[in-house]
């Protein structure tokens, strides 16, 4: 098998770079697919300056459900002449199928701690735009699959939940190269705090990034944030990809101590942002808008709750 060549394809979307990735095999593959916008105005034209072309790509690979990676699916699907199969684990499937699934999850999680009279309507306005259709994937997958792309090539594909019940890894087998897509969140991105719905999940998934899978590429959905508030790329070598790691987990323990916390204490609304989590956010020094979508904050901190009533 000869080398394979991954391409990042960026797109702008409000504070946020989309990223995709083009796996340049006999059976061409694009991981992730921003919003409706992204396959003809980024990805095409992105293509085409490297000599390849849209309508040849046969794998539409999603990380998981979120709109602004499952956003472009429909339109990028029709680009192929319906003729890319588009793979997304089971659980979060419900994203690709409905754009109401969008909505739901805004009210079931960091809805109920934003105190906007107008999120549900916002949300709802953001999946009509940025979703370019509802569908039904062509291949449901749990993790443990594996995936030709033609010569040899080989994904297999990883169950790492945590970031989202239905978050997935897809590694080229031999070069170890990884799409993780948002389930390496290290200090988060644009908002500056880690994102995820469930806690214990996101801790175990890096583990096994970390001890079985240890990836000599690793492919991030944003340039999430250091330690120091420095962006990494979005194309890691393994020694920044263990670095990423290993801060991921280093921040999701203290943040996890710090909810501990709050949570064994009792939790007290106050005149705050943060509220009812004031004392999270303080204890490690978060002081950005835990307002702004996508609110990782209140979802991260959602999470804890769940997970600390479940085991109390």
């Amino acid at each position: 098998m000869s080398a394979v060549k991954v391409h990042p394809l960026v797109s702008p979307w409000g504070r946020f770079g989309l990223y995709s990735f083009f796996i340049d095999a006999p059976e061409p593959a694009i991981v992730d697919t921003g919003i409706a916008s992204s396959p003809a105005e980024g990805m095409a034209p992105a293509l085409e300056a490297i000599g390849r072309k849209i309508e040849d790509v046969r794998w539409i690979l999603l990380t998981h459900g979120h709109i602004d990676h499952v956003g472009g699916a429909h339109a990028l699907w029709e680009l192929t002449g319906r003729r890319a199969q588009v793979v997304i684990h089971e659980a979060d499937a419900p994203m690709l199928r409905s754009r109401r699934a969008h909505v739901d999850e805004y009210l079931a999680g960091r809805g109920q701690y934003l105190n906007d009279a107008e999120g549900e309507a916002k949300v709802t306005a953001a999946a009509d735009a940025v979703i370019s259709g509802e569908m039904e994937p062509t291949m449901l997958v749990k993790g443990g699959e594996t995936i030709s792309l033609g010569g040899g090539v080989t994904v297999s594909v990883h169950s790492i939940p945590g970031h989202t019940p239905g978050s997935v890894a897809y590694v080229i087998d031999g070069p170890r190269s990884v799409f993780v897509g948002d389930a390496v969140q290290v200090h988060g991105a644009a908002n500056g705090f880690p994102g995820f719905e469930d806690p214990a999940a996101y801790r175990a998934s890096l583990e096994y990034l970390r001890d079985e899978i240890r990836p000599r590429h690793l492919y991030l959905g944003h340039p999430y944030r250091r330690t120091d508030g420095t962006p990494y790329g979005v194309e890691l070598d393994a020694e920044q990809a263990e670095e990423a790691l290993r801060e991921s987990l280093d921040i999701e323990g203290r943040v996890s101590k710090a909810a501990h916390d709050c949570l064994c204490a009792g939790l007290q609304e106050a005149a705050s942002a943060y509220s009812p989590f004031a004392p999270v956010a303080r204890e490690v020094g978060y002081t950005a808008d835990p307002a702004l979508e996508p609110s990782p904050f209140f979802t991260s901190m959602h999470g804890y709750r769940t997970h600390f009533n479940q085991n109390s």
